[in-house]
């Protein structure tokens, strides 16, 4: 079994006496273990802070941008590794494994490919220069400093290969030195990701740290000017941001909380129209894409009253086209859960909703392939349902983070739209009408709640990136019950990672700024 050590100073930590173990969800073998609360952090994070940070600083946005094409090639050179493991930790299909690995790859290219477009610039100006006296000489120029800091990211369990590098994309972009902490469930990916890149001496020293197992000291360790970016549950997101550390020295939060994603489908979308199609199979792939473990999952499935019934059958037909078990079996389409916990938490879920809900499709009917029920974190979909949407609470304020999904009737727009805001915020909410007016005035009325409106007309069914699928064009996060974070977005994601300040002083003075600055773009 591998022991996963932690990265901090430049070095790999002596091993320390492990006290987590790595499971496989599906045959319940010991694949991994991690040790217990990391020593030498305050060192580690002080080495990130001077060395690392004097290293990447001095470089160019290009410059860092080429560091992340060069990420890229390391990852791409050991894809077929990280699939064994992702196999083997996460009880992930092929192709479910994929949606991590290669979005993973896809956003560090992206944002190489984005940063080099702001070539041997060291300096952002944001806006023009503001006149500040009679003659104009004296000037008001506002920059974007990069961070004396680092930036540590404490990341959930579903995405350890996407969940680092689309935070440290940005990060080390802008200059900024990386302290990774992987969920335990599921760290052996993260762990061999982080390995590699390091092996391959691309990144300076203190760029790029990791610790697995227990997260014990890693607030206490922050400082004055550094950020934390957290993804997990809401109660250890409250906790995060009552911290004395997090509190004291006003360390830059970005949260990524709990989700009750929604997808409306609009009045015009009846049975036997291409808009119905688009939403029944954007249902289905989004219950059983991972397992159902994705923040943007839809949980909340809104249709007209009048077309409950047919969505029903709908979409229980293609649900029961869906083999559930061990990915290792080339018949499987949906593996397991991470771990057996998250499994009893997601029945418990499902019991839960049941309270004002009715199962209308019961996966668990079916026989699991190659896997047995006793250990194996298999859970097979569930679509349950509510026709009366407006009298439930629960399945507006309990999130089921599994292959779950729940079926709510709606009498009209105004009625869907009141339904969606009682998500109390969210990453996303997906519309899929041909009726471009109405979902146009759907689209701002949602926005407001949501940190992404995904909407879906016949003409872009087919090219349509889809309501759970985080583009690193487009901004992740969402305010509420979300967290209020904001991450990726292009360029805007760079803010995070920036302190805005403003230099005031003769214009000559400010105009010895141009050679060496970019204009921010966003």
């Amino acid at each position: 079994m591998s022991f996963l050590q932690n990265y901090l100073s430049n070095a790999w930590q002596p091993k320390s006496g492990a006290v987590a173990t790595l499971f496989d969800p599906v045959t319940g073998q010991p694949i991994a273990t991690a040790g217990g609360p990391a020593e030498g952090l305050a060192e580690g994070f002080a080495f990130a802070r001077t060395q690392g940070t004097t290293a990447l600083q001095a470089m160019t946005y290009g410059q860092r941008a080429s560091l992340l094409g060069d990420i890229l090639k390391v990852l791409q050179a050991n894809r077929d590794a990280y699939y064994d493991i992702a196999l083997a930790n996460s009880g992930t299909t092929k192709a479910d494994s994929a949606v991590d690995i290669e979005g993973a790859a896809f956003t560090l290219g992206y944002y190489a490919k984005l940063g080099a477009t702001l070539g041997d610039a060291r300096i952002l100006t944001d806006g023009s220069a503001a006149i500040l006296s009679k003659d104009q000489l004296f000037q008001s120029q506002h920059i974007l400093c990069p961070i004396r800091g680092i930036a540590l990211f404490i990341n959930a369990f579903n995405f350890p290969a996407w969940g680092l590098w689309e935070k440290a994309a940005p990060a080390l972009l802008s200059g900024v030195p990386v302290v990774i902490k992987p969920a335990t469930v599921t760290a052996w990916l993260t762990h061999r990701m982080v390995a590699d890149v390091i092996a391959a001496g691309i990144l300076p020293a203190g760029a790029l740290s990791i610790v697995c197992g227990s997260s014990a000291g890693l607030l206490d360790a922050l400082q004055p000017f550094d950020v934390l970016s957290f993804t997990g549950s809401a109660d250890t997101a409250a906790l995060i941001r009552a911290h004395p550390a997090v509190a004291r020295h006003s360390v830059r939060a970005n949260i990524e909380a709990d989700s009750l994603n929604s997808a409306i489908l609009g009045m015009d979308g009846a049975p036997g129209t291409p808009v119905f199609d688009l939403y029944v199979n954007e249902l289905v792939r989004e219950m059983t894409t991972k397992s159902g473990q994705r923040c943007t999952a839809i949980r909340r499935a809104m249709v007209p009253v009048q077309y409950f019934d047919a969505v029903a059958e709908a979409v229980g037909a293609k649900l029961a086209q869906i083999s559930v078990g061990n990915p290792r079996n080339p018949e499987v389409r949906m593996g397991s859960l991470v771990s057996r916990e998250q499994r009893d938490n997601v029945q418990a879920g499902i019991a839960k909703l049941e309270t004002e809900a009715a199962i209308l499709y019961d996966g668990s009917k079916q026989a699991m392939i190659d896997a047995d029920p006793a250990i194996a974190a298999c859970v097979a979909p569930t679509l349950l349902g509510a026709r009366d949407a407006e009298q439930g609470a629960l399945v507006h304020e309990h999130e089921v983070f599994g292959p779950v999904s729940t079926l709510l009737g709606y009498r009209d727009s105004a009625h869907a739209v009141s339904l969606a805001h009682r998500g109390l915020g969210s990453l996303v909410v997906s519309v899929f009408s041909d009726d471009h007016a109405w979902m146009a005035q759907a689209g701002y009325e949602l926005a407001g709640s949501h940190g992404r409106v995904h909407m879906v007309s016949s003409d872009v069914g087919k090219t349509q990136t889809g309501h759970g699928n985080v583009m690193p064009a487009s901004i992740h996060g969402g305010p509420g019950r979300a967290g209020g974070g904001e991450e990726l977005g292009g360029l805007r994601a760079l803010g995070f990672y920036h302190r805005r300040a403003a230099l005031q002083g003769s214009s000559a003075t400010l105009q010895q700024l141009a050679h060496a600055a970019k204009n921010w773009l966003v």
